[in-house]
C-alpha cells in the first residue's frame, strides 16, 4: 500500500545523525500504544475528538468493545523523557494556537518549515523513524489553522490507522518469526499445496485432511487457532461474502470441533447476535475478501472473533479461505487478533513462491 501523503520529516530539519542513532535506546511499550503530545486546550477541544476518533475508533469484529489503539495523552510541557521512548508517538499542533504548549511544539520547528505549514494547506503531516529510541514512529500532525487539521483528519484517518496497523504487524512478524517458522508444516504446505504462511513454532498441527489444516497454540486461559482450506476456483462470485460464510461453516461443520474425540459440538458464525463485516484487501499484492466475526460452538459452550480471507491462487485453479480464531474468555482479544492476522498476512500463493 502506498501513503503519498507521507512525507519524510527531514524537511523539518530534526534528524537525528547516524552516529546519535547508534548510542539510541530501544524502544519500549506494549503493543498497540500510541503517545499523542498535544496541548490542553486542543485536546479537549474539536481537535482532540477528531484524535479520539482516530485512534480510539473499536477494532472491528470483537465480542465487546476495544479500541484499535491505547492512547496515553501527554501535555508539551510535561516531563516526557520516559514517554518518548515508546514505539508510537504522535506530535500535533496548528500555529493558530499561541497556549504555552503550542508554543513548546511550535519552537521545534525551522522558520523555514513554519512558512510552508502557514502557505500549503495539503502539507499536514510527516514521520521520521528512530528519533528517541531505536524501532520508534513519530508522526507529527499540523496545519496553520485547527479547521483545517481536522479537515485533513477526517479525509485521511484511516490512513494514518492503516499506517500505524501495518507498522505494530511488522513489529510483531520480527517478534512472531525470529526462530524458524515451524519446519514441518511449512514443508508440507510448499511440498503439497505449494503455499507458504509463516507459523511461530508455538502453533502445533491438530489435523490435517486433504482440503484442511488445522493449528492450534493451546495456553491455560487462552486458545488461538489458524485453519486453511481449500477447493476449485470457479468464479468471482466465490468471494462473496454470503459464499465465503457458507464455505466457513460448511468447513467448521466437518471439521472444527469444541472437542476433537467428542464431535458433537462444532464451530458456526455468529449470525444472530452480530454482523460479519467484509471488506476488500490486497494481501501481498493479491485481492483478498476480508471477513470479520464472531464465532460460536452450535450448543453456545465456547465463542469469539475470527479473521479470514478467501484468496485466489490462478495458476492451481484454487481459491484458499485462511482464518484465524481465538478464544479468551473474560479478556481483552485486540491483541491476539493482531497476532493472528499478522500470520495471515504472510500467506502466499503459488505465484509467489520460487520452485
Amino acid at each position: 500500500m502506498k501513503y503519498s501523503i507521507f512525507i519524510f520529516i527531514s524537511i523539518l530539519g530534526l534528524l537525528t545523525s547516524c552516529n546519535e542513532k547508534d548510542n539510541l535506546p530501544k524502544a519500549s511499550g506494549k503493543p498497540g500504544e500510541i503517545v499523542l503530545i498535544i496541548d490542553s486546550i486542543q485536546w479537549k477541544g474539536k481537535l482532540g475528538s477528531e484524535l479520539k476518533k482516530i485512534f480510539r475508533a473499536p477494532v472491528p469484529g470483537l465480542p465487546q468493545d476495544e479500541p484499535m489503539f491505547t492512547v496515553i495523552w501527554a501535555h508539551p510541557e510535561r516531563n516526557m523523557r520516559l514517554l518518548t521512548q515508546l514505539k508510537n508517538i504522535v506530535y500535533v499542533f496548528t500555529l493558530d494556537q499561541n497556549t504555552r504548549g503550542s508554543r513548546r511544539l511550535k519552537g521545534e520547528i525551522s522558520p523555514e518549515t513554519l512558512k510552508r505549514i502557514q502557505q500549503d494547506t495539503s502539507f499536514f503531516l510527516s514521520t521520521i523513524k528512530d528519533e528517541f529510541a531505536k524501532g520508534q514512529e513519530v508522526m507529527y500532525l499540523f496545519s496553520a489553522t485547527e479547521q483545517n487539521l481536522i479537515q485533513q483528519l477526517q479525509k485521511n484517518g484511516h490512513k494514518i490507522i492503516d499506517y500505524f496497523n501495518n507498522l505494530e504487524r511488522e513489529r510483531l512478524a520480527k517478534s512472531l518469526f525470529n526462530k524458524q517458522s515451524s519446519e514441518g508444516i511449512a514443508a508440507t504446505l510448499r511440498r503439497e499445496q505449494k503455499i507458504e504462511i509463516s507459523v511461530p513454532p508455538t502453533y502445533k498441527l491438530a489435523d490435517k485432511q486433504r482440503d484442511f489444516l488445522w493449528l492450534r497454540k493451546i495456553e491455560p486461559d487462552t486458545d488461538k487457532d489458524i485453519f486453511i482450506t481449500w477447493k476449485p476456483y470457479e468464479s468471482e462470485y466465490q468471494f462473496l461474502p454470503d459464499s465465503i460464510i457458507a464455505w466457513r461453516d460448511a468447513t467448521a461443520k466437518k471439521y472444527l470441533f469444541e472437542d476433537p474425540k467428542n464431535p458433537i459440538s462444532y464451530l458456526v458464525t455468529e449470525r444472530e447476535d452480530a454482523d460479519v463485516l467484509s471488506e476488500q484487501v490486497s494481501i501481498n499484492k493479491h485481492f483478498a475478501m476480508e471477513v470479520r466475526g464472531l464465532w460460536r460452538t452450535n450448543n453456545r459452550t465456547m465463542g469469539g472473533p475470527f479473521l479470514g480471507y478467501a484468496i485466489a491462487d490462478e495458476p492451481q485453479g484454487l481459491i484458499y479461505y485462511i482464518e484465524g480464531f481465538a478464544y479468551a474468555p473474560g479478556r481483552d482479544k485486540r491483541e491476539f487478533i493482531r497476532e493472528l492476522e499478522t500470520i495471515l498476512w504472510s500467506f502466499k500463493t503459488s505465484a509467489d513462491i520460487k520452485q
